[in-house]
């Protein structure tokens, strides 16, 4: 029986195969399934990535454009005025006032009849029971009833149950929703009815709404171009059969054509197709309005633009003119323009980059004949547009930029509109569109002028809106930098004092903080009298004015620091009485104000009002909200770093309560204030000194919180490389090491932070670290055995940390058996492991020196060398740095054989993609070569001249010249200038590019082979190519700057002839080369020698021939002002000028 009830249970068990949990587990966490473009495949329209705050740039309008008051011609048109602006603003903000009032009114009455109704509910659901006397309430229940009114003893199963309305009822008692058929009650439930749905609108029965289940035309989704192509194909099978066809598919005979019936007007549209039954929306029958704007063919040529990449939707909205098919020689001129500037925008938006700058050029240079009006009116509609993208924003931007300039006073009448349009960018998430908007308005700024400017913005600085006053300040300190604080000043105090609306003064005081952000240190001339313009909104009436005047005080302290305490007189008394009273915001405020002040002061007066502010801080160390914790902890920073602040005072009155409240658990976790807490503890340690700070901490490096551990290791390490471990007493440093032992074996994620700090503490304790470093060693071991590659590779980078101190301790013992360990694990399969690992090896091998090395040179070169093939850059730079230093420092320990073949692999790296791997691999040649001598290595960098990729042949040049310089120029420039025989250009242009950097690098040695090189540089500066000859060029430059004051002024004047006849090269790096060499003869030759040279083009009658004379000519000038005034032709006074030298003349 038993055995059969095992056998039941072992069939039951087998009756499905499932993999053991831990490996769903793995399946569900692996990363297989991220897709690596999920970030490029979303939306890249702006509105898509913008918040709300930022959308509401969307809900203003481009204004009509104002008048212009000071254009010289004064208009009559209908443009608005200052007046009608103003007028206009008021008006909408009162509009504002009272829709908030109405708003109130309407929330207070919901509120009253809420009260009603739960004070009805409470008086029906009395029972009674509850009441002591009897009291006159609506009969709305059966026991309210007289005794013969209620009929005793029935129950509700007595009768048929009837309708709740019906009066003639004779049971009347408490009613029950289930006593009745379910019908529409008065009271709705939402259970009653077919469900709809509240966003959508979608009705029970579909109609002409969103929900509807036969589209109509003007809701359906904008169809894919491939079916609109369908579309139109099934649109032409299908339409109607015209006159001409019916009759010759008929007979002539036989049949009567009949007439239409008056008025009928035959429907043809493609929406006809589409079209739902009309389904009345109200009561009655509506009859849907059909869309006709919709264009089902999306073109793929537009006339008078040619092919574009491509062309949306979106753009039919502004661009569907194009393709209307008109006869441009009926259209007017206003007309005409509007549809040029169309197609200008279009190749600009969509066009392929040659389109677009060509478009962009013509748009510029025709912008005063299209006139700003239609310029504007079509460019700013497309930056409003809600399908912008950042490219497209960028385009118009610029197009804006462009025409700007050449406009000029013109765009005044369009100077809001402009605003309204770009100052949304001064508030954009993406830098450089902040850039370009600060850019915009500068340059409109200018154009416009400032009293425009200030007429225009004066309405938008107290609008009823947030963000339009937020936007109009940054715009203002803008135009504030491109015209100077002085011209905006007067302006901003009468703003700054404003009686009519707190929104003004807020606005005005937020301009300055705006103005001091952006302009810096460049206030200081302007400083008091900019606190002397918001200093009285200390104490305004209104929290949000006293706080940006706080905020502002701050910004301007902050940019003059360490000047200008005397400007910041005034504010004192305020903010210091301002800190006793506000809470909260306001008291953050000012007390950040106080915070870049107190830095300012002297040392007498930093003291002082540090102890008066710290009795406030103390009391906000323990406040829950984390701006203030964050500016509380700022201020303290700057209060410890004044001179003024004494240690005793610090470590008796601020320590103990700043670990007790910021040194918690929770403040590692808080990514906001984690790293001011570690900057501020290290501030208070250049004050208090290493043992005060480190022996409050040390024991938390032990915490069973790893983010804590990390917090408390990262603030060790800054005060521990800042200030030294001499006042680490013996104890401390026991607790230390063991602490940071503890640490670094106790991580879970393996962190750069635990590295640094391990490796800064052994390094500052330096020998006394010596009893420790057997238990350090061992741990390093046991975690290069870890399965984990992130173990292995921390592990690794620690060796190469530490390595300087274990030689300091005279540990070259314990150094070989890490050398032979590390050398085990050359095998590993982790790149960056494998790097760390050479890395290791590299410390190593640094101080230990090449004949102790243990393993031996002999044996790790040759196992070095099939790695310098792994592609990984780490493994590249490290095992190159590796090979070098011992091709530097223990090159005998090697057969030249092998050096050979690891010059063979060294090529490959002049291809790498990093800088850092050529230059190791270019050094290593020139190590290479000291050590086999010059021939052979010589002979593989020459031969790699003639491979076809540009960034290894430079490489090439360059390690041929170092080669030069190490073995002595001698013994490569025979082969080199034997080279240049060969007729290849690459090859040619290699050799010459080799003297360039050989001439540069050996300098003064250089007189011993000018003349060797100099018939070689001739052919190179006659020759057809140009690169030839700004190669060449360069090389006479280097060639000449090293021989300078070594009598080799022939050969150098020589060249300067072959160098001269180039001056009138176009190409850009040809001119640069040839201007170098001229500037390097003259600094050879004297500034005399090619002053002769240029006298002779200074005033020849052809105007290209001038220019690039004057161009040497002013070159000369600068480098050679003094030295040229005894060669200038001697002249003759005139009535005018006086030309004789008469200083000169005497010494001649």
């Amino acid at each position: 029986m038993e055995i059969d009830e095992l056998s039941q249970q072992q069939t039951k068990r087998l009756t499905s195969y499932t993999a053991p949990a831990e490996v769903y587990e793995d399946l569900i966490g692996s990363d297989d399934e991220v897709d690596p473009f999920l970030q490029r495949t979303g939306s890249r329209r702006i509105v898509d990535r913008q918040s709300e705050y930022h959308a509401r740039r969307l809900n203003r309008a481009i204004s009509p454009e104002r008048n212009d008051p000071f254009a010289e011609n004064e208009s009559k048109d209908e443009s608005r005025s200052y007046a009608d602006v103003m007028r206009e603003a008021e008006l909408e903000k009162e509009e504002q006032r009272i829709m908030r009032e109405l708003e109130k009114k309407k929330k207070e009455a919901e509120k009253k009849a809420k009260e009603v109704t739960v004070e009805q509910a409470t008086t029906q659901k009395k029972r009674r029971w509850d009441m002591e006397t009897p009291v006159d309430v609506k009969q709305t229940s059966e026991w309210s009833k007289a005794d013969d009114e209620s009929s005793v003893g029935k129950s509700r199963w007595d009768e048929t149950p009837r309708i709740s309305g019906d009066v003639e009822m004779d049971t009347p008692r408490k009613r029950s929703r289930w006593d009745v058929t379910p019908q529409v009650s008065a009271k709705k439930s939402r259970w009653d009815e077919t469900p709809t749905h509240p966003v959508a609108q979608i009705g029970a029965t579909p109609v002409g709404n969103l929900g509807l289940l036969t589209p109509t035309p003007g809701h359906l989704m904008p169809m894919t171009p491939e079916a609109q192509r369908w579309e139109k194909d099934l649109d032409a099978r299908n339409r109607p059969l015209s006159d001409e066809e019916l009759d010759a598919m008929f007979p002539s005979t036989g049949y009567k054509i009949l007439d239409p019936p008056a008025g009928y007007v035959p429907i043809r549209t493609p929406a006809r197709k589409l079209m739902a039954t009309p389904t009345p929306m109200v009561d009655g029958f509506v009859m849907l309005e059909e869309d006709r704007t919709q264009n089902y063919d999306l073109p793929a040529e537009i006339p008078g633009v040619g092919n574009l990449p491509f062309f949306k939707q979106e753009d039919m909205q502004h661009f569907g003119k194009l393709l209307e098919d008109k006869d441009e020689s009926e259209l007017s001129v206003e007309e005409l323009k509007e549809r040029k500037i169309m197609r200008l925008l279009l190749k600009i938006k969509n066009g392929t980059p040659p389109m677009r700058k060509t478009a962009l050029r013509q748009i510029t240079d025709k912008a005063r004949d299209f006139g700003a009006g239609p310029l504007f009116n079509q460019i700013l509609p497309l930056l409003m547009s809600q399908n912008l993208e950042d490219q497209e924003r960028h385009l118009l931007v610029k197009v804006i930029d462009r025409i700007l300039y050449k406009l000029d006073a013109l765009v005044r009448p369009y100077v809001h509109k402009i605003l309204v349009v770009i100052e949304p960018l001064l508030i954009d998430e993406d830098y450089f569109a902040r850039c370009e908007g600060r850019e915009i308005i500068s340059n409109l700024s200018k154009a416009a002028g400032l009293p425009t400017m200030i007429a225009t913005m004066r309405p938008d600085i107290d609008h009823v809106d947030e963000y339009v006053r937020n936007t109009t300040a940054r715009a203002f300190s803008v135009v504030a930098s491109a015209h100077g604080i002085p011209a905006l000043l007067p302006f901003l105090k009468a703003v700054c004092k404003s009686k009519k609306s707190w929104q003004a003064r807020h606005t005005g005081i937020k301009i300055v903080q705006q103005i001091t952000i952006l302009m810096g240190c460049a206030v200081l001339p302007h400083l008091k009298n900019l606190v002397e313009a918001i200093a009285h909104g200390l104490e305004d009436e209104q929290q949000k004015v006293r706080t940006i005047t706080a905020l502002a005080i701050a910004a301007l302290a902050e940019a003059a620091a360490p000047y200008g305490i005397e400007s910041f007189d005034s504010v004192l008394k305020p903010l210091w009485t301002g800190i006793r009273k506000h809470r909260g915001k306001g008291l953050a405020a000012f007390l950040k104000a106080i915070g870049y002040i107190i830095p300012l002061m002297d040392a007498e007066y930093a003291n002082y009002y540090t102890k008066e502010v710290m009795i406030i801080l103390i009391r906000e160390f323990q406040s829950p909200d984390e701006e203030m914790k964050k500016i509380v902890l700022k201020v303290v920073k700057q209060c410890a770093a004044t001179d003024g602040v004494q240690p005793h005072y610090i470590k008796e009155e601020i320590l103990p309560e700043f670990f007790k409240n910021f040194w918690v658990r929770r403040m590692a976790l808080d990514r906001r204030n984690y790293r001011q807490v570690v900057e501020t503890t290290v501030e208070l340690a250049q004050k208090v000194g290493v043992t005060e700070i480190v022996g409050r901490i040390v024991e938390d490096l032990k915490d069973e919180s790893e983010p804590y551990r990390k917090m408390v290791m990262e603030t060790v390490e800054k005060v521990v490389s800042q200030l030294g471990a001499a006042d680490i007493d013996t104890r401390l440093e026991e607790v230390l090491i063991d602490g940071i032992l503890y640490a670094f074996q106790e991580q879970t994620v393996e962190d750069i932070v635990m590295l640094n700090g391990f490796g800064t503490v052994v390094n500052a304790l330096g020998l006394r670290v010596k009893p420790y470093l057997q238990q350090i060693t061992s741990t390093i071991l046991w975690r290069l055995n870890n399965k984990s590659a992130k173990v292995r590779q921390q592990a690794a980078d620690l060796i190469s940390r530490i390595a300087v101190v274990m030689k300091t301790c005279g540990e070259e013992k314990l150094m070989g058996h890490l050398g032979v360990v590390l050398y085990e694990y050359l095998g590993e399969e982790y790149p960056e492991v494998l790097g760390s690992i050479l890395g290791g090896l590299k410390s190593i091998v640094n101080v230990i020196g090449m004949s102790s090395m243990t393993p031996p040179i002999k044996d790790l070169l040759p196992r070095l060398t099939p790695i310098l093939k792994n592609r990984h850059e780490k493994v590249q730079e490290s095992c190159i740095d590796l090979v070098g230093r011992i091709a530097d420092r223990g090159a005998e320990f090697v057969s030249a054989r092998e050096w050979m073949r690891i010059c063979f692999e060294l090529l490959d790296m002049l291809k790498a993609h990093k800088k850092g791997i050529r230059r190791a691999t270019v050094n290593t040649f020139g190590y290479i070569a000291k050590a086999i001598g010059p021939q052979d290595v010589l002979a593989t960098l020459l031969n790699n001249l003639k491979v076809q990729e540009r960034q290894n042949r430079v490489c090439t040049t360059v390690a041929i010249a170092i080669v030069a310089e190490t073995c002595a120029p001698f013994t490569v420039l025979p082969a080199l200038m034997n080279e240049y025989r060969v007729p290849e250009l690459n090859v040619q242009n290699g050799v010459l590019k080799s003297l360039s950097f050989l001439f540069e690098y050996i300098g003064e040695m250089g007189k011993d082979y000018i003349y060797a090189v100099t018939p070689l540089l001739e052919d190179a500066l006659m020759d057809r190519d140009l690169v030839h000859r700004q190669t060449a060029c360069t090389t006479v430059k280097h060639m000449s700057l090293g021989v300078f004051g070594l009598g080799c002024e022939d050969a150098l004047l020589h060249l300067l002839n072959y160098v001269w006849p180039n001056i009138f090269e176009t190409s850009p790096h040809v001119i640069n080369a040839v201007m170098e060499a001229i500037e390097g003869l003259r600094v050879a030759l004297g500034p005399t020698t090619v002053l002769q040279y240029v006298l002779q083009g200074l005033f020849h009658p052809a105007r290209k021939v001038r220019e690039i004379y004057w161009k040497i000519y002013n070159n000369l000038y600068i480098g050679a002002q003094d030295a040229l005034i005894p060669y200038y032709p001697r002249i003759e006074d005139d009535e005018r000028n006086n030309y004789e030298r008469y200083e000169l003349s005497m010494w001649l």
